[in-house]
């Protein structure tokens, strides 16, 4: 969990991280988010002499921004929580509250902030614990009919591949992400615990086992990645997460794979790494507490 007291500068006037906590199950998450919220509150009040204006909440999984609930999370477990009731409550006094998609939330960041700063249709993909993208036309990020548009991680890349979380076979997440290439990484190289960042650092120190592993992975990445361009049609596709933070090493390969899948029907993006790091969710949220703490302002 990453979190800040922000100004309407957008410039962090105060950071924190704190696990979320292994094994807690969904409820023991909630309460986490909770608890960190209410700090942060009294944090703001003893160093900056008040409340804050508003709050907002970056959520990973299918979120219903409008209602303000997080309907599904597959790495969580939580269904249904309605989490801006749930943080209107824990901080009181009317402070309003705003509720986004994490990755949603971060092309919001990247759009006014990042790599995103004046194009104007951009598709950010994330590669971490899963895979998510998010569609930003003219400064606005588009959550789909019903709150579930960007699950570009559940699009099956090789089917009958490996089991996801999801109940589907052989999806995107499951043989490209972060986590994914840190586990294929790990096994082949026989030693447990090693991640995606150990397998990106033995490419480029010329390990051929990892040469294999990185290659798998982004010829299933060029071919998710491929649909979203053919049905989207982004200017830019703007990459990060995790896996990102292996630069050049990811993205040269990673345009030579989709320039060679490329036809005549295909015009690829420009591909550029995320300007904000893993600091866009966070600073996202900053960004949707302001908008509502404005939207609320008697005129």
């Amino acid at each position: 969990m990453k979190a800040a007291l922000t100004g309407p500068d957008n410039v962090p006037r105060f950071e924190t991280r704190r696990p979320t906590g292994s094994g807690v199950g969904p409820d023991g998450a909630v309460a986490a988010i909770l608890d960190l919220a209410g700090e942060l509150r009294a944090i703001g009040e003893e160093r900056f002499g008040g409340p804050p204006a508003a709050a907002g909440v970056a959520l990973p999984g299918i979120v219903d921004e409008a209602a303000g609930v997080a309907v599904y999370s597959a790495n969580l477990g939580w269904r249904d929580v309605p989490f801006r009731r749930l943080l209107s409550e824990r901080l009181g006094g009317g402070i309003p509250v705003a509720v986004g998609h994490d990755l949603r939330v971060a092309a919001l960041a990247e759009g006014r902030l990042g790599a995103g700063v004046g194009v104007d249709r951009f598709l950010l993909v994330a590669l971490g614990t899963g895979i998510a993208a998010a569609l930003s036309i003219d400064g606005r990020t588009e959550p789909g009919a019903h709150g579930r548009a960007g699950e570009l991680g559940h699009v099956v890349v090789r089917p009958g591949g490996p089991p996801c979380s999801c109940g589907q076979r052989g999806c995107l997440e499951v043989v490209a992400s972060a986590a994914a290439v840190g586990r294929a990484w790990a096994a082949a190289a026989g030693a447990p615990g090693l991640d995606a960042a150990d397998a990106a650092r033995a490419v480029a120190a010329g390990d051929p086992r990892a040469a294999v592993v990185w290659e798998r992975a982004v010829d299933a990445l060029a071919d998710g990645l491929l649909a979203a361009i053919s049905l989207l049609d982004p200017r830019t596709l703007i990459v990060g997460g995790g896996l990102a933070e292996a630069g050049e090493t990811l993205l040269t390969p990673l345009r030579a794979a989709l320039a060679a899948r490329a036809v005549v029907l295909h015009q690829l993006p420009e591909i550029v790494p995320a300007g904000l790091g893993d600091a866009a969710g966070c600073l996202g949220a900053g960004l949707l507490a302001w908008d509502r703490a404005l939207a609320v302002v008697p005129s």
